[in-house]
């Protein structure tokens, strides 16, 4: 961890002064986003609800108005939240990495079955909103399809994954990664070949690294960083800093105002280097703007994480003439592709 550290201290300038709970002045804060008409209060963490009171809080703040609440969780408090406010956040990424053995793997003895019990509970409360299961595909494990049809079996019909990869000096490791690419993209294949022949009965379930590139294929949209860091989404830190995205919460150079700042005038990032020079610019968008700016990986690493990207890319034009043929033949609608950007799923693994 010593070499990461140092490695980074050596690319950015740090700041870790923000207290350990969120201190922001609320009213400051509703000021603030009361600014941007097109806001989006996001819960996010470290876990979000550990401060469930501070959620209640914030959520009574904008109480009347029509900022809509999104949330990011490891789901083992979901049913603490009261439904009251549970019922308000109509978005919900939930961690969870596949089957019970794999979740519970990475995450701890018992925690998919406590994360599933709480989501029953919340639907049974009267919840209705869209629940993504959001997974963490960590090498050397590349079993992409059985782990994202395991969730769709339990009954998710929206589901992220990313790859852990390039995030980290220390994790880097050749032979192992090779592996992994190999096996990961013909799970890829298989789980896209998947999701088209669910097409054929009307279905067009959110996996939403597939619905993403789709969608921009369909519509001929060109894309900036598809998780919106930077320039359409940020995170308030616990003492009011606005900075790109919530990894970046202690490092100066990703600093782009505070909650006395203007949205309007908030500064802007966007990724550099290798991927501005990169065919597939438009529609990946460059992966990760902290992976993009830390470069933590040797070359050779972050173009086998970029050979995933181009895969996926491939893959997905070369199903477009069919995807496009059941939409003339109306089994499926261009508007099945749609979907609300920047609240969490960061559509390229």
């Amino acid at each position: 961890m010593q070499e990461f550290d140092n490695d980074l201290g050596k690319k950015f300038k740090f700041d870790f002064s923000s207290p350990e709970s969120f201190q922001v002045d609320l009213k400051k804060l509703k000021k603030f986003i009361d600014k941007d008409k097109e806001a989006v209060i996001i819960f996010y963490g470290g876990e979000p609800l550990l401060e469930i009171e501070k959620i209640k809080k914030i959520m009574d703040t904008f109480s009347g108005t029509n900022v809509p609440f999104r949330m990011q969780t490891n789901g083992k408090l979901l049913n603490k939240l009261p439904s009251k406010y549970m019922n308000k956040i109509t978005r919900i990424l939930v961690s969870l990495d596949g089957t019970k053995e794999r979740t519970d793997y990475n995450r701890g003895k018992e925690t998919y079955d406590k994360v599933i019990n709480n989501l029953k509970q919340i639907q049974k409360n009267g919840y209705k909103g869209e629940i993504v299961a959001r997974m963490c595909i960590s090498p050397p494990n590349s079993d992409l399809y059985e782990q994202v049809t395991s969730l769709i079996k339990t009954g998710f019909t929206s589901v992220h994954w990313q790859i852990d990869a390039g995030f980290y000096k220390f994790d880097y490791n050749k032979e192992k990664f090779e592996k992994f690419v190999e096996e990961f993209n013909k799970s890829t294949k298989r789980l896209l070949d998947f999701w088209v022949n669910e097409m054929k009965s009307g279905t067009v379930l959110k996996l939403y690294p597939f619905l993403g590139v789709t969608h921009s294929i369909l519509n001929n949209e060109k894309i900036k960083l598809r998780c919106g860091a930077g320039y359409s989404g940020y995170a308030i830190t616990t003492d009011g800093k606005v900075v790109a995205c919530p990894i970046m919460n202690s490092i100066e150079d990703f600093k782009a105002g505070t909650i006395e700042t203007d949205p309007r005038d908030l500064k802007k990032f966007d990724v550099s280097g290798r991927c501005n020079e990169c065919n597939y610019r438009d529609l990946c968008g460059g992966r990760c703007l902290y992976w993009n700016r830390a470069n933590l990986w040797p070359k050779e690493g972050d173009d086998m994480i970029c050979e995933t990207i181009k895969f996926l890319i491939d893959n997905i034009k070369e199903k477009i003439p069919e995807i496009q043929n059941m939409i003339k033949n109306e089994k499926i609608s261009k508007k099945q592709f749609n979907y609300e950007k920047y609240f969490g799923p960061e559509i390229i693994p």
